[in-house]
């Protein structure tokens, strides 16, 4: 073979396979990871939904996924914003993220005086009692924020007394 054939026939080739492989790229490109959302815009988000409904609103008008997303204040110290409305005794704020699709917890309910779910929960999982929530707000802390009185009262029973504890 010529230096002429051999050329003609390797880019022939190339052409070939980068033709038949083309789809495979493409979708290994839709297939790719998104970019993950900006800390700066997550932290903020977080820090509304402790206080700021109309900020929150706006918010995930804009960037609707805000409401799966968490910060690290540090030490593995995680909190979403209805976290924040939940050891603040935000109901209103909660509420809403709650009807958006936010993700809830048992010391969101807690808060919330859910106790027809809180109390079972307790009763299966009897550990959690002591559980700790962001920034070490107990589920105790929780009630009193929220005025569950019930929850208190069976929290106080169960031997929780604390309403922070440290996390490590």
């Amino acid at each position: 073979m010529n230096r002429k054939t051999f050329i003609k026939n390797s880019l022939g080739g190339i052409v070939l396979t980068g033709a038949a492989f083309s789809p495979v790229i493409t979708v290994a490109q839709t297939l790719q990871e998104p970019e993950p959302l900006d800390l700066k815009l997550v932290k903020d988000f977080v820090v509304a939904g402790h206080k700021n409904l109309p900020l929150v609103k706006e918010m995930l008008q804009e960037y609707p996924n805000l409401i799966y997303a968490r910060y690290d204040w540090g030490n593995s110290d995680f909190e979403e914003a209805i976290e924040g409305a939940g050891h603040l005794g935000n109901k209103e704020i909660a509420n809403y993220l709650i009807s958006q699709g936010a993700r809830v917890n048992l010391f969101v309910l807690t808060m919330l005086g859910k106790t027809d779910l809180v109390i079972p929960t307790l009763e299966a999982y009897p550990e959690l009692v002591f559980a700790k929530g962001p920034h070490g707000f107990t589920l105790l802390h929780h009630a009193n924020v929220g005025e569950a009185n019930d929850v208190i009262d069976y929290l106080k029973e169960k031997g929780l007394t604390e309403t922070h504890i440290k996390i490590k």
